[in-house]
């Protein structure tokens, strides 16, 4: 079962050398896009990546994946909250 994404972030015409349409850009995920900006919290805040490590070691996910794995724990929280 793959997990909804929540279809493109940013999509957008793709060019080559800056000038000439080439077709189509999906770009990231809505859920990589939050993702990445919960990882960006996670790890330039000492508290919460202190809480994400701590979380993390309870979930059992291996310390190397933990502020991976907590950052898309968050996005599919995020992208749950929107439905509702």
């Amino acid at each position: 079962m793959s997990k909804d994404t929540s279809g493109p972030a940013f999509p957008g015409t793709q060019y080559a050398n800056g000038v000439q349409p080439t077709g189509f850009s999906q770009g990231m995920t809505l859920r990589d896009y939050f993702a990445a900006k919960a990882m960006q919290a996670m790890i330039t805040n000492d508290v919460i990546h202190s809480v994400a490590m701590r979380e993390a070691s309870r979930a059992g996910i291996p310390e190397e994946f933990a502020v991976a794995q907590m950052s898309f724990m968050v996005a599919d929280a995020m992208l749950k909250a929107r439905e509702q």
